[in-house]
């Protein structure tokens, strides 16, 4: 059994207008959100043994702050390829990264994030920022993911509905 987390990045800023997209920061709530998810993770012993990010700033805060968060080790790879990427594109990082891993964390944008999960599972989900879904699949190897019918959408967690649960 193989387990896929599909994040999100958290929520960026668009104070400074002089910013191109790809070098937009997160901002305070998105901060607070990518630890939060972190420690999420770490507490339901899910804990990624890679991390493939993409190279957008608000991305690759996410995942640092995710990654501390949940203690993990490891190096996060961060790939152009994941920048505004299509689910094609991620499916494809996934296969190239993600081949002796039993679970793989991307974290990337939207729309192709929400796509890759509606592909994957069937299921049409919001994927507001800082969310993940976790998917597990019934795969002896990430290539050809997509085309297993042993695909399942465990749980899908958005930080404001772990905020009205405290």
């Amino acid at each position: 059994m193989k387990r896929l987390l599909i994040m999100r990045h958290a929520k960026s800023s668009w104070k400074d207008t002089d910013l191109t997209d790809h070098e937009r920061p997160l901002k305070k709530r998105g901060k607070d959100d990518a630890h939060r998810m972190g420690k999420l993770l770490k507490s339901k012993k899910i804990v990624p043994d890679v991390i493939l990010c993409s190279t957008a700033a608000r991305a690759r805060e996410t995942a640092e702050l995710v990654a501390d968060s949940m203690k993990f080790k490891d190096k996060i790879i961060y790939t152009d390829a994941l920048y505004m990427a299509e689910p094609s594109d991620i499916l494809s990082e996934i296969g190239n990264y993600g081949k002796k891993n039993k679970t793989v964390m991307v974290i990337g944008h939207n729309p192709g994030s929400e796509a890759l999960l509606q592909i994957l599972t069937g299921k049409v989900e919001s994927l507001p920022t800082a969310s993940i879904a976790y998917v597990t699949a019934k795969i002896d190897d990430w290539k050809g993911v997509e085309k297993s019918d042993g695909l399942k959408l465990k749980n899908l967690w958005r930080p404001k509905d772990l905020k009205k649960n405290k």
